[in-house]
């Protein structure tokens, strides 16, 4: 929005010498010392930490109106009000009195000038540091045995993403999406759309909370975090103008407090597909995807509409047959799927480590079994017999009638017990290459012996006791490496490491015809 208040709020020299020493995203609150969320008074250069840390930035500016509440406002009163704030990690301005962000700057551009002045200090001490990081980086006898390729030491390409106050799940999901090749590169090579025009055409957008749906697209957001991923900056990219198109189009997901990451990534694909099947600069986007060579028709798995990338990526169809116990007459429906959910047998939700010894290991075969084996209906799903016509006792079982190219499992955690809903820490075993989908297919004799293999490509895993706490990782692969993604902060690992994890949910892609493959 257009601010009328940056006039009188902000007042420091774009250079001030009051600024703390060290990178602006480090910087720490004047009052309990924590770095995160970092924000500077654009009035006094005070720093302070975010209203969804301990709040003290937006204190500072409440403190400083108590003078003007109870006494006639003075000439320097008016001018000196500290209501507007800067971010320090993305940069992005807030007004407090218009409680939004500002897109606008003063008449001498001061806004502007002390962003650079900030980007300066961040890349100054990115500078000093590099060399530190890199000797770190190069004795550590794994990392330098990762980076090692084709006999030549690589740099670490990865970028992590700034955890915007609680945003792990979000940062989690978006980390394992930008892995998947074949996702990733579609949205990467469409064009950009420009969002704004006028008098603020080319500045760097801001989606604030005064603009209306009209003006905000998830694809383009979600497009411009993927191409900021990977290009080998080590600065991490904050999501900010995708956040707040979350915040715009998904009700559930506004604020900060901590949300499952599962339910994030379907509300975001169910999205994506739907504003993928409207138009893209005055062509269809599905017209684009038939175009695509690399997503044939037979690929296809339309839900809701017409197909898109995400139904020809992640799209797959179940069959569900029901079978009455009383007549024997038997029900058959067709299910499009963008991922599975998947239970944890009871028996084995004691086995907590993978080296715990008590009790057989859970696995991956075990929780897909339990999703396919023959279910007999409890009194509260009663089946409606069309031919006994009334409810009777009945069985289900579900077949996979189409794999998709992706095979996304969810595995059910957190689980409702009396007004609690409780986490399941079981450690569950999976394979982090060639899982064998064939005897879960319901016409597995016509299924090539490549395609119903799958090699682990991502891992989201939450840490911590409950789905409102607690917080979210990922571990991905890019180009034969591990990667660990914690928020800002991105690590090389192995293989062991993410067998280890207690996933949450877990991406397959479906692997290319090649010999030796090792199957579950």
């Amino acid at each position: 929005m257009e601010c009328p208040h940056l006039g009188s709020s902000v007042c420091i020299a774009p250079d001030s010498a009051k600024f703390p020493q060290g990178s602006p995203s480090s910087w720490c609150c004047s009052v309990c010392r924590s770095n995160k969320s970092p924000w500077v008074c654009l009035t006094c250069s005070s720093v302070h930490c975010g209203r969804y840390v301990n709040g003290h930035a937006k204190k500072h500016y409440e403190d400083a109106q108590i003078p003007m509440t109870n006494h006639k406002k003075t000439e320097k009163q008016e001018k000196v009000q500290h209501t507007v704030c800067m971010d320090c990690s993305s940069y992005s301005t807030y007004c407090y009195r218009c409680d939004d962000f500002v897109v606008n700057d003063t008449k001498l551009g001061l806004v502007q000038k002390v962003r650079e002045h900030l980007q300066n200090l961040e890349n100054s001490a990115f500078t000093s540091d590099r060399h530190r990081k890199r000797k770190l980086l190069e004795n550590s006898s794994l990392n330098s045995k990762l980076l090692k390729v084709n006999g030549s030491t690589t740099a670490l390409c990865a970028t992590g993403l700034r955890n915007l106050g609680n945003t792990c799940f979000m940062n989690a999901i978006l980390q394992s999406l930008s892995n998947i090749q074949q996702f990733c590169c579609y949205f990467k090579e469409l064009p950009a759309v420009e969002l704004r025009n006028g008098k603020t055409a080319g500045r760097r957008t801001y989606h604030t909370r005064s603009q209306g749906d009209n003006n905000v697209s998830l694809v383009e957001e979600f497009r411009k975090t993927l191409c900021a991923l990977w290009q080998g900056s080590q600065t991490a990219f904050s999501p900010e103008s995708l956040f707040y198109v979350v915040w715009k189009i998904m009700p559930n997901f506004r604020g900060y407090q901590q949300q499952d990451a599962h339910e994030f990534m379907r509300y975001l694909l169910d999205h994506l597909h739907l504003e993928l099947q409207g138009g893209f600069n005055g062509v269809s986007r599905s017209v684009i995807l038939q175009e695509n060579s690399n997503l044939s028709a037979s690929n296809k798995c339309c839900i809701n509409g017409a197909s898109t990338v995400v139904t020809a990526i992640f799209g797959g169809i179940l069959q569900n047959e029901v079978n009455c116990l009383i007549c024997g007459t038997e029900s058959r429906k067709f299910d499009p799927f963008l991922d599975l959910s998947l239970d944890i047998p009871s028996q084995f939700r004691n086995k907590r480590s993978k080296n715990q010894e008590s009790g057989p290991m859970c696995t991956l075969r075990d929780c897909l079994r339990s999703f396919t084996d023959l279910e007999e209906l409890d009194e509260t799903e009663l089946y409606m017999c069309h031919k006994c016509k009334k409810k009777q006792k009945s069985t289900k079982k579900f077949w996979i009638q189409k794999l998709p190219k992706v095979l996304c499992l969810h595995l059910k955690r957190f689980h409702w017990t009396a007004y609690l809903r409780n986490k399941v820490d079981t450690y569950v075993e999976f394979p982090l290459r060639g899982l064998d989908m064939k005897c879960y297919l319901l016409e597995p004799e016509n299924s090539g012996p490549e395609s119903c293999l799958y090699d682990l490509v991502a891992v989201v895993v939450h840490h911590g006791s409950g789905v409102g706490s607690g917080h979210y990782t990922a571990y991905a692969a890019h180009e034969g490496r591990w990667f660990h993604f914690n928020d800002s902060t991105v690590t090389l690992t192995d293989e062991e490491t993410v067998g280890k994890a207690k996933a949450y949910i877990l991406f397959y892609v479906e692997r290319q015809a090649r010999p030796g493959a090792d199957k579950l």
